[in-house]
């Protein structure tokens, strides 16, 4: 690409006009393991002690040649459940070790929608650390009550973005594709209006230029997909845009198609997915640097979160480090650092910053007060005031939950605290989280508030 092209290309993305569909080959390991597909077939076989021998399995194509051998001797449905487990084993612990491109692609703030060909979470990981994610997946056997779709208003909704899983999400069920044949059945119930197609992400998708990176599609399948994707047929010229980024060279049957049929789609060979994306950053950092140099950091107070989903109170001397661990489980059920109120400080906050508090209390969706027999002894600490603050806005708020108490000792017995306000303990069922962690009926109940959030929001 030249200048020109950049300019272009950067300019229909900062109008919000630019989807990016993310393929397999954007999931490289940094540390030059392959592809995140290759390890998964390579775990794979390891689960079944299959020795391949010299055989080499083809590029980009490892996990459907491993199923299909795989098959022949094994349950297919037990395959699913396997490979979930392998992508468990094989994701990273930490954000900063998620492979580079994809943290890159995730950092551009101006991408609101999102798809996804892989079924892993580590896209949906890396856009969490900058904003809320709402997961759209597509599966024609998902139960009936998990199926969604993009919200109707989903453009007035800032700070958060919208992420597609074309082909499912992995988990220990046949519910998302593994193998070609898989692929075949999803593109046909999208094609025939199936089980949870999500019509509304399409028809965004049918209105947007595309920017397919790593894709790695067959040839059938890519022109089946640049044809769902659009509202007329290839050839009409005032159509949107695609721009086509493959680590292999696109078969030269579909080139000769595309370059004879379809202007508007820009193959680019020449140039690998990863390196790709790593100067599309650079460049929309260069244009878009979220803080100019010498631009001052703001400062803990003055980053002040609104309406968030839950809002952690504790008493910071003795429960910091339980906090910070009920932090880390809630963005691990899929709530983002911005849907938290979490004062990280480790001392109680001076006069200014506590009527911000106050105010977060009075906007949240549900308090969530951290109990602990240490922080019972203590009575002159802020964190009481913020309890009074959530039983007065408790009283005006009717027919669903507001507050949701935490233990976050390890023995759990809510009597046994003298300082706790009595109307919780009459009213309440109080949750259960050692040192922070909550144990399997607190985590249930939590992914139900949130679930109930995002349906009412979609």
């Amino acid at each position: 690409m030249n200048e020109r092209s950049w300019d272009r290309l950067l300019k229909s993305i900062e109008d919000g006009l630019v989807v990016p569909v993310l393929g397999p080959q954007v999931l490289i390991d940094q540390d030059s393991k392959g592809s995140l597909q290759a390890q998964i077939a390579r775990q794979l076989l390891k689960f079944y002690d299959d020795d391949i021998g010299s055989d080499v399995l083809p590029l980009c194509h490892e996990l459907n040649a491993v199923v299909t051998r795989l098959k022949q001797n094994h349950p297919i449905q037990d395959l699913y459940g396997d490979i979930h487990d392998a992508i468990e084993k094989l994701m990273p612990k930490n954000e900063a070790d998620i492979p580079q491109s994809v943290r890159q692609i995730a950092a551009i703030t101006h991408f609101r929608l999102f798809v996804t060909l892989t079924p892993d979470d580590l896209l949906a990981r890396s856009l969490r650390t900058r904003c809320a994610v709402n997961e759209i997946i597509h599966s024609p056997y998902l139960p009936t009550s998990e199926g969604s779709d993009l919200p109707t208003d989903w453009l007035s909704r800032p700070g958060e973005v919208h992420l597609l899983y074309l082909f499912g999400k992995s988990r220990p069920a046949p519910m998302y594709a593994i193998h070609d044949e898989d692929v075949l059945e999803y593109v046909h119930n999208i094609i025939a209006r199936g089980s949870h197609v999500p019509v509304k992400f399409f028809d965004e998708l049918q209105q947007r230029n595309l920017l397919l990176i790593g894709c790695n599609f067959p040839e059938w399948l890519s022109r089946f997909f640049l044809r769902l994707t659009n509202q007329r047929r290839l050839s009409d010229t005032q159509r949107k845009r695609e721009w086509l980024v493959e680590a292999l060279r696109p078969e030269e049957d579909l080139v000769y198609f595309l370059r004879s049929y379809s202007e508007g789609t820009e193959v680019l060979p020449d140039i690998s997915p990863t390196a790709f994306i790593a100067e599309l950053h650079q460049r929309w950092l260069a244009r878009n640097g979220a803080v100019a140099e010498g631009e001052a950091t703001p400062t803990q107070a003055e980053i002040i979160p609104r309406n968030t989903l839950f809002f952690v109170s504790y008493c910071r001397a003795p429960d910091f480090p339980a906090a910070a661990k009920l932090v880390a489980s809630l963005k691990s059920l899929g709530v983002a650092e911005n849907e938290i109120w979490f004062d990280k400080s480790e001392i109680e906050p001076g006069q200014d910053f506590r009527e911000r508090i106050l105010d977060g209390i009075r906007s949240c969706r549900y308090f969530v007060p951290l109990i602990s027999n240490a922080a019972d002894q203590l009575d002159e600490k802020f964190f009481r005031r913020e309890w009074h603050e959530a039983i007065d806005r408790g009283k005006s708020i009717q027919g669903r939950t507001f507050v949701v108490p935490m233990i976050v000792d390890q023995a759990y017995d809510p009597e046994s605290y003298t300082r706790v306000p009595r109307e919780w303990k009459d009213e309440l069922h109080f949750g259960h989280a050692p040192i922070g962690q909550p144990d399997e009926q607190t985590s249930a109940l939590l992914k139900k508030l949130i679930r109930a959030e995002r349906q009412h929001g979609s």
